[in-house]
This record gives C-alpha cells, sequence and structure tokens, in this order.
C-alpha cells in the first residue's frame, strides 16, 4: 500500500463506533487501555535522544511530543469521566492539543515522567472502567466545540483506539 499522508495521519483507520456496543467490546477496549503504558514504554525505553526526535510524518509529531500527549490526552480524559461520573452531562473543556504538543515539556523534557504518569493513571483509570455499572456506561458528557454527546461507553472506545492510534505512530518514526 501506498504510505499517503492520510495513512500517515491514520495508520490504523479513524474511530469507528460499533452499533450496538457489548460488554465484551467494552472489556475487549478496556484490555486495550490497560495494557498501553507498557507497550509504549516497551517501544521507546532503549530510544536515544535522536530517535526520539524522529516524526512519523512530515511536519508531524516527534515520538517524544506523541508520548508526551498521550500523558495529556489521557489525564484529560480521566477527568472527562469523572465529571460525567459525578455530575449531569457536563460540558467539557477541550484543549487545543497542538498547541500543548509545542511546550517545553512535551517537546524537549525526557518522556520518562510522562511513562510514569501514563503507568498510574492506567491503572487508576482501568480500575475505575472495571467498576463502572451499565448505568454508569450510560452517562455522558458534551463536547462545546461539536456539540456531540459522548457516553463513557463510546468514550472508552475512542480512547483504547487513541491508544492504538499513537502506537502505531510511534511504531511509523522507528522505522523511519
Amino acid at each position: 500500500m501506498k504510505e499517503t499522508l492520510e495513512n500517515l495521519k491514520y495508520p490504523i483507520g479513524k474511530f469507528q463506533k460499533p452499533e450496538p456496543i457489548n460488554q465484551l467490546q467494552i472489556d475487549n477496549w478496556i484490555k486495550i487501555i490497560e495494557e498501553f503504558p507498557q507497550q509504549l514504554t516497551n517501544e521507546v525505553k532503549n530510544l536515544s535522544e535522536k530517535e526520539l526526535n524522529k516524526q512519523y510524518r512530515p511536519n508531524g509529531w516527534t515520538i517524544k511530543q506523541v508520548v508526551n500527549h498521550c500523558a495529556d490526552s489521557h489525564m484529560n480524559s480521566l477527568i472527562r469521566f469523572k465529571l460525567a461520573l459525578t455530575e449531569d452531562t457536563p460540558t467539557i473543556k477541550p484543549y487545543h492539543e497542538n498547541l500543548w504538543a509545542e511546550l517545553a515539556d512535551s517537546k524537549n523534557f525526557p518522556v520518562d515522567s510522562a511513562l510514569i504518569m501514563l503507568q498510574g493513571l492506567h491503572q487508576r483509570w482501568v480500575y475505575l472502567l472495571k467498576n463502572l455499572s451499565a448505568l454508569d456506561l450510560e452517562k455522558q458528557f458534551k463536547h462545546p466545540e461539536s456539540n456531540e454527546l459522548i457516553s463513557l461507553k463510546t468514550n472508552i472506545g475512542i480512547y483504547a483506539w487513541h491508544c492504538q492510534h499513537h502506537l502505531a505512530h510511534v511504531k511509523i518514526a522507528k522505522a523511519k
């Protein structure tokens, strides 16, 4: 297959929400989220500074930025889950991920702290996810940019996809 910019941006494709979402699918997604920190660590632990600064596509993020983005994004996601669980359809706060990726702690700081953050964050997140009731899974938050209501069960799928999406980016950058 020819390597196109779209293939490099979305190496596993865009998230496709299954209908309906069943418990087996949710359990599979939670397993992906649970395994992600170790998989990411395995991919980057022996990389040199030069290798960490490789990009997965022209004008794309470096491996270092991808790792730090995952810590930022997953931290935001856990907060969104907790808001949806404790408030009535909250409107979440979006953030400018591209601008966050340009900050010094994303571009220049070693990835070790982001990997540690992901390890602890995912342990708590997965514990929370495994303890959601059927009613909890239906709870939603509103995204103010799209006005879309996103259920927690859908968001579990989005973040399982997000893990695999960025793991693929790291693998592509390493192969270059």
